[in-house]
């Protein structure tokens, strides 16, 4: 029985991350570029600078960096790790060239859906700051049975994608090569996150503003001497990655391309999954942060899907192809684990290596946790009221104590479909409201230190709608 309910919601998920999910979502990154007049190319200038500076004054909760970092914490996961890996392994090397294009035209959609989120943003009486798709759906658009929609979907997805699974991965990781039982790993998880997220956004901000740089460096550094170590393999990879992207061939090392169809589906797909633009889960952040006016947040919102596909997967997929020409007896062709490859391929480092990854791993996994435990709080806030954020916190404390021990495989199908669906009430936010977009744009790209003088309302909050 276990077998076919768990054959008939794979085929719920294959369907719906399948080649229209994958159409939809390109095809708004590819929009909105258009839309915005290629608002990447203010991602260097304008939005990096910007993330590292405080603002003065302004209405939020957090900085725009504490904003950037908790959003940041939940997209850079393992799957900047296992999921590179995933895609090479199926799609062969091309997957990573897919993988980056997604991420560069990602980051017009990312700025789409913040710019949005703090413009409809509400405050709560006791100072609080809510936002996101469902309350862009709800004053923008006026969809509030949507946005409803939307926060139910979110707000279960992430027991599954943003604790369950996340928990897992950091005990299969101690348990192997640390020898730490997975149930002492769920009990320090489950205290280290009770710890953090009974304190609100300002407390999950304060700990992703040290954790995300410290983990994001250590990870990069670890590629780096790796690319050091590969040095002469570099560019091979970089041309081979660019063939195989768009034809069938082979390579050094048993790489093999299965030509434009493979690299383009699992490249894109695995770049879609891991920076999360257009799911709208970013975004609920963002509306917290400390900003003059919505374009500011919004660069900055969209930076980090340029640290985390643009630079991270990117160099993750360098790593692991340049490991593979220069280590033949890799069998490429034989392995579906991404998670096998990048261990492989981290092997490399005499001594510190497994300890590189299994300490990206671990960071990767809790920041990820962090992080969707406030998507989930804003999200059962709007549908549920404010009294059912302390039911969730123990109900998400819980699973992250006993996921562990359980087998996650259908746990993690249902999130994944969830995370899908989530997508679709926040891209149809995006799409219907881009005259909203393009206007604000025009409105404050060039003059980012002009103030919004919009009022934001002050909503109370109730049971069973998200107001009263």
């Amino acid at each position: 029985m276990y077998d076919k309910i768990y054959s008939a919601i794979q085929s719920v998920d294959n369907f719906v991350w399948g080649w229209g999910m994958i159409v939809l979502l390109l095809g708004t990154h590819i929009f909105l570029t258009i839309r915005t007049g290629f608002i990447q190319r203010k991602t260097i200038t304008k939005g990096i600078p910007l993330s590292v500076s405080k603002e003065e004054g302004a209405d939020g909760e957090v900085s725009q960096f504490g904003a950037l970092a908790t959003a940041l914490a939940s997209t850079i996961g393992t799957g900047n790790i296992i999921g590179v890996g995933t895609a090479i392994a199926l799609g062969g090397p091309g997957a990573v060239l897919w993988c980056w294009l997604t991420g560069v035209f990602g980051i017009a959609t990312k700025y789409a859906e913040s710019l949005i989120a703090v413009k409809y943003r509400v405050k709560t009486p006791d100072g609080r700051m809510q936002g996101g798709a469902m309350y862009a759906l709800e004053r923008g658009l006026n969809m509030k049975w949507l946005g409803m929609i939307f926060a139910v979907f979110a707000g279960f997805a992430s027991f599954g994608i943003g604790c369950a699974t996340q928990v897992n991965a950091i005990a299969e990781v101690c348990s192997s090569n640390l020898g730490i039982e997975p149930w002492i790993v769920g009990v320090i998880v489950a205290v280290l996150t009770a710890f953090v997220i009974f304190g609100g956004i300002k407390s999950i901000a304060n700990v992703c503003e040290k954790l995300v740089p410290f983990m994001a460096l250590f990870y990069v550094i670890g590629c780096v001497i790796i690319l050091g170590i590969n040095y002469d393999y570099i560019i091979p990879a970089i041309q081979t990655i660019c063939r195989l992207a768009f034809t069938k061939g082979a390579a050094a090392g048993g790489l093999v391309g299965g030509g434009i169809r493979l690299a383009l589906q699992y490249g894109v797909a695995r770049g879609l999954f891991s920076n999360e633009s257009g799911m709208g889960s970013a975004p609920i952040a963002a509306a917290a942060a400390k900003t003059k006016n919505p374009v500011r947040q919004a660069l900055v919102s969209s930076t980090g899907t340029f640290w985390d596909t643009v630079v991270v997967c990117l160099m993750t997929g360098l790593v692991l192809v340049s490991t593979i020409m220069k280590n033949p007896a890799i069998n490429a062709d034989q392995i579906v684990d991404g998670g096998e490859l990048t261990t492989l391929a981290f092997s490399q480092i005499p001594y510190f290596g497994p300890f590189i990854l299994v300490v990206g791993i671990i960071t990767f996994a809790y920041s990820t946790i962090l992080g969707w435990a406030y998507y989930g709080e804003r999200c059962v806030e709007y549908f549920a009221g404010k009294f059912g954020l302390i039911p969730y916190r123990v109900l998400y404390i819980a699973i992250a104590l006993i996921a562990p021990v359980l087998a996650l495989d259908l746990v993690w199908l249902i999130a994944d479909i969830l995370n899908a669906l989530m997508a679709i009430p926040n891209l149809i936010a995006v799409l219907l409201l881009s005259p909203v977009i393009v206007k604000e744009t025009r409105k404050y790209v060039n003059n980012l230190d002009a103030v919004d003088d919009t009022p934001v309302p002050v909503i109370k909050t109730g049971i069973g709608n998200g107001r009263k």
